[in-house]
């Protein structure tokens, strides 16, 4: 309800978010547009409860956004490639996987809290849908399962510019890919192929909702445009501007999301959190070098593809330094389907032999 409360409040959230873009565009951050607002709206609301509002349509705007820029990069030739590495996106995805849940065995045993919730917190990328199976599932702590999840997808959106814009990567900075994208679709008109892609991605995203479908706002506007791309339909691709506001829509969102002050034994679970967030980006280094050498491309896209955090904030990076941003998606979006379809059930049957193990001892 939008009243005049949430109406302050919202306008409260727009200049502390704007505030923190301005910040991190002067500091000369990555992406400053999604980690100033975020950053500035997570610090600034813990100061006082309930003083920030952030419609969820505003974050849905974003995101769609997102979700057009990345299917503009689905050309055939793109989509051919990803067929091809279907086994290798499985492997890749199984092996991060396993380590996290490896991960989530030894916290469990070094924080004494139980090993089907810190597992369920530890799953990569699946945030909506592991947070769901919490409820549904007995036993397990919804809350301490929202915040791992949150706190290692803020934790890793927060690492993991850093990380590949150092040298390590092969980038001493932010290489503006997006502009050799705008040059690429220079003799694109924005006006009417925008009416196309638009209705497109809106029935998209319509049908993602009536299926329920994993993010059916980001993943509706994606298969849209990567259809019409696929077909051989030139769309306009999003200016600067545009990119910088979407990700000013999603990080203020996401800045309100992790209210710890609801969690209980805070210093545990955020020792917890850190630890297994800061392991899962290790593991997602090494990984990444053996899908560089397999396939022969750029360490920044093999990292990008395999890192466990949210598929808008790794395509939000690929673009800024000039990777293969389908085969970034392609990896994340498989990873995004492969847990939202193939991890609950498997979790499912984990966890009640564990109970039954449990019940006969």
């Amino acid at each position: 309800m939008f009243d005049r409360n949430n109406a302050k409040r919202f306008m409260l959230a727009l200049a502390a978010a704007g505030a923190g873009g301005i910040l991190f565009t002067l500091l000369g951050t990555p992406i400053p547009w999604l980690l100033g607002p975020m950053t500035a709206i997570l610090l600034l609301s813990r100061v006082k409860n309930n003083i920030f509002y952030w419609p969820i349509v505003f974050r849905d705007a974003g995101l769609m956004v997102v979700g057009y820029s990345i299917g503009l990069s689905f050309t055939k030739d793109a989509a051919v490639q990803i067929f091809h590495r279907l086994p290798s996106m499985f492997f890749m995805t199984a092996l991060l996987i396993g380590f996290c849940a490896a991960i989530a065995l030894a916290v469990s045993k070094l924080t004494a809290v139980d090993y089907p919730t810190v597992l369920t917190g530890s799953i990569p990328g699946g945030l909506s849908q592991m947070i769901i199976f919490a409820e549904e599932m007995k036993g397990i702590d919804i809350t301490t399962v929202t915040f791992l999840q949150i706190s290692r997808l803020i934790m890793i959106v927060f690492m993991v510019p850093f990380m590949i814009v150092s040298p390590f990567f092969g980038g001493s900075g932010i290489s503006h890919g997006i502009e050799t994208k705008l040059a690429e679709s220079a003799g694109v008109s924005l006006f009417p192929a925008i009416f196309l892609f638009g209705a497109v991605c809106i029935l998209f995203t319509i049908a993602g909702k009536k299926i329920k479908s994993p993010t059916p706002v980001l993943l509706g506007p994606i298969l849209g445009t990567a259809f019409l791309s696929i077909l051989g339909v030139s769309g306009p691709a999003p200016s600067p501007a545009v990119l910088d506001v979407s990700q000013f829509m999603i990080g203020g969102y996401i800045g309100l999301l992790l209210q710890p002050e609801k969690l209980q034994n805070k210093a545990r679970i955020i020792s917890l959190a850190l630890l297994s967030g800061f392991l899962m980006v290790v593991g997602s280094v090494g990984l990444s070098l053996l899908l560089s050498l397999q396939y022969g491309i750029s360490h920044a896209t093999a990292f990008l593809a395999l890192a466990p955090g949210g598929m808008d904030q790794m395509a939000i990076l690929a673009h800024e330094v000039d990777a293969d941003l389908a085969m970034v998606t392609g990896y994340q979006l498989f990873r995004l389907f492969f847990i939202y379809f193939a991890i609950p059930p498997l979790l499912r049957m984990l966890f009640r032999k564990s109970m039954l193990r449990k019940a006969e001892a």
